[in-house]
């Protein structure tokens, strides 16, 4: 089975004591293993409650979730599912238990009921893929922002899941912070295989996923990879989402006669098109 997460016709209602609120409306779609999937919309468009519901901290109301074929809503399942597909959230202190780096990895492996010496083992290489084996011995309140979140993910990782979910994890973050988590996050998809779900606002952060889903109002309305995604500049504009720099810079350009491509993402690119626009000159 290649699919690591099947999300079939979900729909999450909040209840309330006014009544209900639908807030993910009929949702289907598969991640592969392996793959990075980036998911993207504006403030109550739906995707923070979308990713609680991939590791069974929500239920759906409707319709259905697997993680590695294991169902969410059987209560026999929960404590596997979250072991395979982890979760990093946006403010890192929320995850932080521990007065030093390496207990605060070591914390949930500890409740796995992993031999010392594996727990020892597991921690150092969490620290190491990181980059914050260094500071193994620093307290967490002494970190900043980024490497906080990254002592975080060590954590997850430790746990050695599967999938790692980011529900808009730098989002608190400075832009120094959001580069670090980004490599990270890079990292461990390219190099150690693990399926990436990355929830966020920052359409920087997309332009290296496999593919992009664009949420609105609870549903998906858009999805593919950032190249076809972001080609569709005023859609994303209608429902208040922006594009990657270099995307709108190429629009700019088309628009003042410029003859280059309508979906370059990367400064790489934009400068490579305008060295090919200066050679034709």
């Amino acid at each position: 089975m290649s699919n690591l997460i099947e999300v079939k016709n979900m729909s999450y209602d909040y209840r309330t004591e006014e009544g209900s609120f639908r807030a993910v409306s009929d949702m289907s779609f598969n991640v592969d293993r392996g793959e990075f999937v980036a998911i993207i919309g504006h403030n109550g468009s739906g995707k923070s409650t979308l990713s609680k519901n991939l590791n069974a901290i929500l239920l759906p109301s409707e319709g259905e979730v697997f993680v590695d074929g294991m169902k969410t809503d059987d209560p026999a399942n929960v404590w596997k599912i979250r072991q395979t597909a982890g979760m990093v959230f946006q403010n890192p202190d929320n995850q932080i238990v521990a007065t030093l780096v390496e207990e605060d990895v070591a914390f949930g492996v500890e409740n796995l009921g992993i031999e010392p010496e594996e727990i020892r083992r597991r921690v150092k290489e969490s620290l190491e893929n990181v980059g914050m084996y260094e500071l193994r011995e620093r307290q967490p309140h002494m970190l900043s922002g980024g490497q906080k979140q990254r002592v975080a993910i060590a954590g997850i990782i430790a746990m050695r899941p599967k999938c790692i979910i980011f529900d808009e994890a730098t989002a608190m973050l400075d832009p120094s912070g959001r580069q670090e988590v980004m490599k990270t996050i890079g990292r461990l998809n390219k190099e150690l295989g693990i399926t990436i779900i990355h929830i966020t606002h920052f359409m920087e952060e997309t332009v290296n996923a496999d593919r992009v889903i664009v949420m609105e109002k609870g549903r998906n309305i858009l999805e593919g990879s950032p190249r076809d995604v972001f080609k569709n500049v005023k859609k994303l504009r209608e429902i208040g989402l922006d594009v990657p720099y270099m995307t709108d810079l190429a629009q700019e350009l088309i628009a003042d006669g410029l003859d280059i491509p309508d979906n370059v993402l990367s400064v790489d690119e934009m400068v490579e098109e305008l060295c090919r626009l200066k050679q034709e000159i």
